[in-house]
């Protein structure tokens, strides 16, 4: 039996390859600085202070990286981030 492999779009392509992305927590004018640090460090596993520069620097500049990886690591950490009112997305690095 011949396996036949699906190509691979170009988003997974470059995630095959070993290529880094990069998940943003975007500036809002709705959640509470407390609540995003509690979120931060609930969903993204970063320790309190981690989590407040990321909320601060989120405040002034209107985003902040919060999180490295592969695109497979980072959807369900946006996707939980989203379900909990957070504006987040994920960029090639």
């Amino acid at each position: 039996m011949k396996v036949v492999q699906k190509p691979l779009d170009e988003v997974e392509r470059k995630d095959a390859l070993g290529n880094k992305y990069i998940l943003f927590l975007h500036n809002d004018d709705i959640n509470t600085f407390e609540f995003v640090i509690e979120t931060l460090v609930d969903v993204c596993k970063h320790n309190e202070h981690q989590a407040e520069q990321c909320a601060i620097i989120t405040h002034y500049k209107g985003k902040c990286d919060i999180k490295h990886g592969q695109v497979i690591e980072l959807e369900p950490i946006m996707e939980e981030l989203h379900r909990r009112g957070l504006s987040a997305s994920i960029n090639p690095n």
